[in-house]
């Protein structure tokens, strides 16, 4: 079909994958929980852009680009490292401030993500991993049949098969997110708490990219 070799092998793996938490998912399940299902939306919306210029950069040659200069990879990758580690930071001051503030003021003005834009925000987060252009590559090829006239079609059905995916996945976080948001509005240590908890998981996130190699 299209030149996949094992449609339903790639979809099964496809499915794995995204379930597997990361920023991207975190950051939209937090968008959704703090700012309700539109703003949600519009995160999700921001990495699935995001994805898909990384899927396209992939099957232009980015990969060969960064495995053939290594510096651009390394710089890359410390840029991405550095921006999650500035989400992390903001986050933990952000609920820090609230868990310190008396009740009424904490209720009044509830944690946000330090951005007015979770479009851009969530597509500069998805950007700035050069790890998931080799990612896209190694896992994509593996149901690339060599033998079919346009690997360019395969691609594009690859992509979409994993699209597909991925907005039902973010579209389930948006939703549950969303019942979250009154919890969070009633109980402030709750929300401050998580917020905090999710700041910690992008620091780590950051260290993670941090220490990637182009192996």
């Amino acid at each position: 079909m299209l030149g996949i070799t094992d449609p339903l092998t790639y979809l099964i793996g496809t499915i794995f994958i995204i379930l597997l938490p990361g920023p991207n998912s975190l950051y939209v399940l937090s968008v959704g929980a703090q700012r309700g299902v539109r703003p949600g939306f519009k995160a999700a919306g921001g990495v699935l852009v995001g994805d898909t210029l990384l899927m396209v950069a992939t099957a232009a040659g980015a990969a060969s680009l960064l495995k053939n200069y290594p510096a651009l990879f390394w710089v890359v990758k410390y840029i991405g490292a550095a921006y999650l580690a500035w989400m992390g930071i903001n986050m933990l001051r952000a609920a820090l401030r609230r868990w310190s503030a008396p009740a009424p003021a904490a209720l009044s003005a509830p944690i946000t993500l330090g951005h007015r834009d979770p479009f851009r925000r969530a597509l500069t987060l998805s950007l700035m991993n050069p790890k998931a252009i080799l990612f896209f590559l190694s896992f994509f090829v593996q149901f690339v049949d060599p033998a079919y006239p346009y690997p360019a079609l395969t691609f594009v059905a690859l992509g979409g098969m994993l699209q597909v995916c991925s907005i039902s996945y973010l579209t389930a976080l948006i939703l549950a997110g969303s019942r979250l948001a009154e919890a969070f509005r009633a109980r402030r240590r709750l929300a401050s708490a998580a917020t905090g908890g999710t700041g910690a998981l992008f620091l780590g996130f950051g260290a993670k990219l941090a220490a990637a190699s182009l192996n």
